[in-house]
Protein backbone atom coordinates (compact mmCIF):
# COMPACT_ATOMS: atom_id res chain seq x y z
CA UNK A 1 0.00 0.00 0.00
CA UNK A 2 1.48 3.45 -0.56
CA UNK A 3 1.85 6.13 1.46
CA UNK A 4 -1.27 7.72 -0.73
CA UNK A 5 -3.86 4.73 -0.40
CA UNK A 6 -5.80 6.18 2.55
CA UNK A 7 -6.33 2.94 3.52
CA UNK A 8 -10.17 1.34 3.81
CA UNK A 9 -11.21 4.45 5.59
CA UNK A 10 -13.69 6.51 3.70
CA UNK A 11 -12.05 9.59 1.73
CA UNK A 12 -13.30 13.21 1.73
CA UNK A 13 -14.68 14.10 -1.31
CA UNK A 14 -11.38 15.77 -2.60
CA UNK A 15 -10.94 18.79 -5.78
CA UNK A 16 -9.17 18.03 -8.70
CA UNK A 17 -9.01 17.88 -12.45
CA UNK A 18 -7.84 15.02 -14.38
CA UNK A 19 -4.30 14.37 -14.90
CA UNK A 20 -4.40 14.22 -18.86
CA UNK A 21 -5.85 15.67 -21.40
CA UNK A 22 -8.09 13.56 -23.54
CA UNK A 23 -9.35 14.33 -27.07
CA UNK A 24 -13.19 13.57 -26.88
CA UNK A 25 -13.16 14.55 -22.88
CA UNK A 26 -16.31 14.77 -20.86
CA UNK A 27 -15.43 17.27 -18.50
CA UNK A 28 -18.09 19.76 -19.96
CA UNK A 29 -20.47 17.26 -19.96
CA UNK A 30 -19.97 16.45 -16.03
CA UNK A 31 -23.26 17.73 -14.88
CA UNK A 32 -25.45 16.17 -17.17
CA UNK A 33 -23.68 12.75 -16.49
CA UNK A 34 -23.68 12.73 -12.63
CA UNK A 35 -27.47 12.60 -12.18
CA UNK A 36 -27.20 9.27 -13.21
CA UNK A 37 -24.98 8.19 -10.53
CA UNK A 38 -25.62 7.22 -7.05
CA UNK A 39 -24.03 5.89 -4.07
CA UNK A 40 -26.41 2.41 -4.09
CA UNK A 41 -23.73 1.60 -7.39
CA UNK A 42 -21.33 -1.17 -5.66
CA UNK A 43 -18.67 -0.54 -8.41
CA UNK A 44 -17.95 1.80 -11.12
CA UNK A 45 -16.37 0.56 -14.39
CA UNK A 46 -15.37 2.31 -17.25
CA UNK A 47 -13.60 0.36 -20.05
CA UNK A 48 -12.72 3.74 -22.08
CA UNK A 49 -10.55 5.40 -19.57
CA UNK A 50 -9.01 8.10 -21.18
CA UNK A 51 -8.93 11.39 -18.92
CA UNK A 52 -11.43 9.36 -16.54
CA UNK A 53 -13.17 12.90 -15.98
CA UNK A 54 -16.38 11.35 -14.64
CA UNK A 55 -14.26 8.95 -12.17
CA UNK A 56 -12.63 11.71 -10.69
CA UNK A 57 -15.15 13.98 -10.17
CA UNK A 58 -17.71 11.10 -8.73
CA UNK A 59 -15.13 9.85 -6.69
CA UNK A 60 -16.49 5.87 -6.26
CA UNK A 61 -15.35 3.96 -3.22
CA UNK A 62 -14.61 1.14 -5.76
CA UNK A 63 -13.81 1.07 -9.33
CA UNK A 64 -12.46 -0.36 -12.68
CA UNK A 65 -10.52 1.43 -15.07
CA UNK A 66 -9.58 0.15 -18.23
CA UNK A 67 -8.36 1.10 -21.55
CA UNK A 68 -6.56 -0.68 -24.57
CA UNK A 69 -4.22 2.28 -24.42
CA UNK A 70 -1.03 0.44 -22.53
CA UNK A 71 0.66 3.98 -22.28
CA UNK A 72 -2.16 5.19 -20.41
CA UNK A 73 -2.58 2.48 -17.56
CA UNK A 74 0.98 2.37 -16.99
CA UNK A 75 1.34 6.06 -16.11
CA UNK A 76 -2.36 5.93 -13.96
CA UNK A 77 -0.10 3.02 -12.31
CA UNK A 78 2.61 4.98 -11.37
CA UNK A 79 0.54 8.16 -10.70
CA UNK A 80 -1.14 5.74 -8.14
CA UNK A 81 2.34 4.65 -7.03
CA UNK A 82 4.96 7.76 -7.38
CA UNK A 83 2.47 10.63 -7.20
CA UNK A 84 5.01 13.07 -5.85
CA UNK A 85 8.21 11.38 -7.82
CA UNK A 86 6.30 11.66 -11.06
CA UNK A 87 5.41 15.07 -10.39
CA UNK A 88 9.42 16.18 -10.00
CA UNK A 89 10.65 14.19 -12.83
CA UNK A 90 7.90 15.83 -15.23
CA UNK A 91 8.52 19.47 -14.28
CA UNK A 92 12.18 19.08 -14.48
CA UNK A 93 12.03 18.71 -17.76
CA UNK A 94 12.81 21.22 -20.27
CA UNK A 95 10.16 22.79 -22.35
CA UNK A 96 9.57 24.05 -25.47
CA UNK A 97 9.36 22.62 -29.24
CA UNK A 98 12.61 20.88 -29.42
CA UNK A 99 12.56 19.34 -26.07
CA UNK A 100 9.50 18.05 -26.80
CA UNK A 101 10.46 16.38 -29.98
CA UNK A 102 13.58 14.86 -28.17
CA UNK A 103 11.21 13.53 -25.49
CA UNK A 104 8.78 12.33 -28.55
CA UNK A 105 11.77 10.50 -30.15
CA UNK A 106 13.07 8.42 -27.41
CA UNK A 107 12.06 4.89 -27.52
CA UNK A 108 9.38 3.78 -24.72
CA UNK A 109 10.41 -0.02 -25.22
CA UNK A 110 14.31 1.35 -23.99
CA UNK A 111 12.92 2.86 -21.21
CA UNK A 112 11.54 1.29 -17.33
CA UNK A 113 8.36 2.01 -16.22
CA UNK A 114 8.59 4.97 -14.36
CA UNK A 115 10.41 6.54 -17.02
CA UNK A 116 7.91 5.91 -19.35
CA UNK A 117 5.10 7.54 -17.48
CA UNK A 118 7.47 10.21 -17.20
CA UNK A 119 6.83 10.74 -21.54
CA UNK A 120 3.90 10.10 -21.35
CA UNK A 121 2.63 13.05 -19.04
CA UNK A 122 4.90 15.35 -20.41
CA UNK A 123 4.25 14.57 -23.75
CA UNK A 124 0.55 14.74 -23.19
CA UNK A 125 0.87 17.80 -20.99
CA UNK A 126 2.25 19.69 -24.45
CA UNK A 127 1.19 17.90 -27.55
CA UNK A 128 -1.66 19.19 -29.96
CA UNK A 129 -4.91 18.99 -28.07
CA UNK A 130 -4.26 15.75 -25.73
CA UNK A 131 -4.51 13.59 -28.82
CA UNK A 132 -3.43 10.28 -29.03
CA UNK A 133 -1.74 8.93 -32.08
CA UNK A 134 0.58 6.58 -33.87
CA UNK A 135 1.94 5.62 -37.03
CA UNK A 136 1.73 2.39 -38.66
CA UNK A 137 4.91 2.04 -36.63
CA UNK A 138 2.73 2.17 -33.31
CA UNK A 139 5.10 5.51 -32.66
CA UNK A 140 3.09 8.45 -31.05
CA UNK A 141 3.35 11.33 -34.03
CA UNK A 142 1.63 13.77 -32.34
CA UNK A 143 3.12 17.26 -33.17
CA UNK A 144 3.97 19.67 -30.44
CA UNK A 145 1.15 22.35 -29.07
CA UNK A 146 2.19 25.93 -29.68
CA UNK A 147 -0.62 27.44 -27.36
CA UNK A 148 -3.15 26.13 -25.09
CA UNK A 149 -0.85 23.73 -23.61
CA UNK A 150 2.34 22.52 -21.67
CA UNK A 151 0.86 23.54 -18.27
CA UNK A 152 1.35 20.55 -15.85
CA UNK A 153 -0.84 20.32 -13.30
CA UNK A 154 -0.09 20.91 -9.47
CA UNK A 155 1.42 18.38 -7.34
CA UNK A 156 -1.66 18.33 -5.13
CA UNK A 157 -3.69 16.84 -7.88
CA UNK A 158 -1.08 14.46 -8.53
CA UNK A 159 -1.37 12.89 -4.64
CA UNK A 160 -5.02 13.25 -4.85
CA UNK A 161 -5.52 10.83 -7.76
CA UNK A 162 -3.09 8.86 -6.38
CA UNK A 163 -6.02 8.71 -3.34
CA UNK A 164 -8.52 8.37 -5.83
CA UNK A 165 -6.65 5.47 -8.10
CA UNK A 166 -5.92 3.84 -4.83
CA UNK A 167 -9.85 2.68 -4.73
CA UNK A 168 -9.88 1.14 -8.52
CA UNK A 169 -8.62 -2.07 -10.31
CA UNK A 170 -6.51 -0.75 -13.37
CA UNK A 171 -6.54 -2.81 -16.25
CA UNK A 172 -5.17 -2.91 -19.76
CA UNK A 173 -7.36 -4.67 -21.98
CA UNK A 174 -9.55 -3.83 -25.02
CA UNK A 175 -13.36 -2.92 -23.78
CA UNK A 176 -14.88 -6.52 -24.51
CA UNK A 177 -12.87 -7.51 -21.77
CA UNK A 178 -13.67 -5.20 -19.24
CA UNK A 179 -17.18 -5.46 -19.78
CA UNK A 180 -17.22 -9.38 -19.66
CA UNK A 181 -16.67 -8.64 -15.80
CA UNK A 182 -19.60 -6.71 -15.45
CA UNK A 183 -21.62 -7.98 -12.31
CA UNK A 184 -25.31 -6.98 -10.97
CA UNK A 185 -25.20 -3.65 -8.89
CA UNK A 186 -22.62 -2.15 -11.37
CA UNK A 187 -22.42 1.47 -12.81
CA UNK A 188 -20.88 1.27 -16.50
CA UNK A 189 -19.69 4.50 -18.24
CA UNK A 190 -19.24 3.86 -21.79
CA UNK A 191 -17.51 6.65 -23.58
CA UNK A 192 -16.06 4.97 -26.72
CA UNK A 193 -14.76 6.45 -30.05
CA UNK A 194 -16.78 7.33 -32.54
CA UNK A 195 -16.99 4.84 -35.59
CA UNK A 196 -19.55 7.51 -37.50
CA UNK A 197 -19.68 6.76 -41.70
CA UNK A 198 -21.07 9.82 -42.27
CA UNK A 199 -18.60 12.14 -41.49
CA UNK A 200 -15.08 12.48 -40.47
CA UNK A 201 -14.45 12.02 -36.36
CA UNK A 202 -11.31 11.45 -34.65
CA UNK A 203 -11.64 7.59 -33.63
CA UNK A 204 -7.99 6.54 -32.59
CA UNK A 205 -6.90 6.38 -29.06
CA UNK A 206 -4.01 3.56 -29.85
CA UNK A 207 -2.61 2.09 -32.70
CA UNK A 208 -6.19 0.51 -33.78
CA UNK A 209 -8.90 2.42 -34.25
CA UNK A 210 -12.33 1.68 -33.40
CA UNK A 211 -14.50 0.31 -35.93
CA UNK A 212 -18.37 -0.25 -37.09
CA UNK A 213 -17.68 -3.89 -36.02
CA UNK A 214 -16.67 -2.73 -32.55
CA UNK A 215 -19.78 -1.54 -32.67
CA UNK A 216 -21.78 -4.71 -32.95
CA UNK A 217 -19.88 -6.20 -30.52
CA UNK A 218 -20.27 -3.34 -27.60
CA UNK A 219 -24.04 -3.53 -28.45
CA UNK A 220 -23.88 -7.26 -27.24
CA UNK A 221 -22.54 -6.12 -24.02
CA UNK A 222 -24.85 -3.06 -23.35
CA UNK A 223 -27.59 -6.52 -23.34
CA UNK A 224 -25.50 -8.73 -21.47
CA UNK A 225 -25.26 -5.23 -18.90
CA UNK A 226 -28.75 -5.31 -18.86
CA UNK A 227 -29.79 -8.51 -18.47
CA UNK A 228 -27.23 -9.51 -15.44
CA UNK A 229 -28.48 -6.21 -13.61
CA UNK A 230 -26.25 -3.62 -13.84
CA UNK A 231 -26.91 0.05 -15.38
CA UNK A 232 -24.78 1.84 -17.61
CA UNK A 233 -24.63 5.08 -19.18
CA UNK A 234 -22.82 5.68 -22.46
CA UNK A 235 -22.38 8.87 -25.18
CA UNK A 236 -22.54 8.59 -28.47
CA UNK A 237 -21.84 10.90 -31.52
CA UNK A 238 -25.44 12.05 -33.03
CA UNK A 239 -25.27 9.49 -35.82
CA UNK A 240 -27.42 6.68 -38.10
CA UNK A 241 -25.62 4.35 -36.04
CA UNK A 242 -27.20 4.68 -32.48
CA UNK A 243 -30.69 3.69 -34.33
CA UNK A 244 -29.23 0.96 -35.88
CA UNK A 245 -27.36 -0.31 -32.92
CA UNK A 246 -28.64 1.04 -29.60
CA UNK A 247 -32.43 1.61 -30.35
CA UNK A 248 -33.31 -0.36 -27.50
CA UNK A 249 -32.09 1.88 -24.81
CA UNK A 250 -33.39 5.49 -23.44
CA UNK A 251 -31.62 8.00 -25.54
CA UNK A 252 -31.32 11.95 -25.42
CA UNK A 253 -29.64 14.85 -27.00
CA UNK A 254 -27.12 16.98 -25.35
CA UNK A 255 -24.87 19.67 -26.38
CA UNK A 256 -21.45 19.42 -26.34
CA UNK A 257 -18.46 21.78 -26.88
CA UNK A 258 -16.15 20.07 -29.83
CA UNK A 259 -12.41 20.23 -28.80
CA UNK A 260 -10.49 18.90 -31.56
CA UNK A 261 -10.03 21.13 -33.99
CA UNK A 262 -7.14 23.01 -34.92
CA UNK A 263 -8.01 26.95 -34.01
CA UNK A 264 -10.17 27.59 -30.96
CA UNK A 265 -11.88 30.15 -33.08
CA UNK A 266 -13.43 27.15 -35.27
CA UNK A 267 -15.05 25.35 -32.15
CA UNK A 268 -18.71 25.12 -32.47
CA UNK A 269 -21.69 23.50 -30.31
CA UNK A 270 -22.64 19.87 -31.17
CA UNK A 271 -24.73 17.31 -30.17
CA UNK A 272 -24.14 13.56 -28.82
CA UNK A 273 -26.67 10.98 -27.76
CA UNK A 274 -26.86 9.67 -24.24
CA UNK A 275 -27.54 6.01 -23.57
CA UNK A 276 -28.64 4.32 -20.77
CA UNK A 277 -30.71 1.35 -19.05
CA UNK A 278 -31.43 3.77 -16.13
CA UNK A 279 -34.96 4.99 -17.82
CA UNK A 280 -38.24 4.60 -16.03
CA UNK A 281 -39.45 1.51 -14.77
CA UNK A 282 -36.09 -0.23 -15.50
Amino acid sequence: MNKYSGGAAPITKLRLNPIFRWAGSKRKQLSALESHWNTDFTRYVEPFAGSAALFFHLQPQQALLGDINAGLIEAYDVVRSKPDDLYHAVTSLPKGEDAYYVERDKDPRCLCKFDRAVRFVYLNRHCFNGIFRTNTEGKFNVPYAHSRAGAIPPIEDFRRAALLLARASLKCADFGRILSSVRSGDFVFLDPPYAVASRRVFRQYDKRAFTPRDLVRLSKHLYRIDECGAKFVMTYAQCSEVATHFQRWDRRRIRVRRHVAGFAGARRSAYEVLITNLGEGR
